[in-house]
């Protein structure tokens, strides 16, 4: 099963490489990941996506506990409640027949034109997985010249951050 997993770490050199080890150490595969500074000074949040029965899972979980630079895991599929959206920059032919067609669609899937040439449009679109999978086999027929995705990123729903030790952490 997938699941997507949260880690607040110490914004410090390494860190990145430790949580990387640890997986390719134990022979887990990362789906996906993203990293960047979270709101508290000297933080950084990491969006893990990985794959796994429940207990590959909480090893994971523990392993990543383990490791001196991590604040907090929360394994956002476990708590059921979270957002998580990802994007999407395709580049795609543009033809003077097809470019009626691939605006339209663009804005039905809200995407946004962000490089116009004389033979393609470089497009925009954030969401869900099922959502940016759909854009593409849509686009697949016009002929998608080069495909650029981030990982997902995640936050869990409602009022209330991540508190540690009594401290909120955005």
């Amino acid at each position: 099963m997938k699941h997507t997993i949260s880690v607040l770490v110490e914004n410090k050199f390494g860190v990145l490489a430790r949580v990387a080890g640890l997986f390719s150490g134990r022979g887990y595969n990362i789906e996906s990941l993203t990293v960047a500074p979270a709101n508290n000074e000297g933080v950084s949040r990491m969006t893990i996506v990985t794959t796994g029965s429940d207990q590959v899972i909480e090893q994971i979980n523990k392993q990543l506990n383990k490791l001196i630079d991590v604040i907090k895991v929360i394994d956002l599929t476990a708590e059921g409640n979270f957002v998580e959206r990802e994007m999407i920059l395709v580049k795609v032919k543009a033809t003077a027949k097809s470019r009626e067609e691939i605006l339209r669609m663009s804005e039905i899937f809200r995407g946004k034109i962000i490089d116009v040439n004389p033979q393609t449009y470089t497009i925009e679109v954030t969401g869900a997985e099922d959502k940016l999978e759909a854009f593409i086999q849509m686009l697949s027929p016009f002929g998608i010249k080069e495909l650029v995705r981030t990982g997902k990123v995640a936050i869990a729903r409602g009022p209330k951050g991540i508190v540690v030790k009594d401290q909120e952490i955005s």
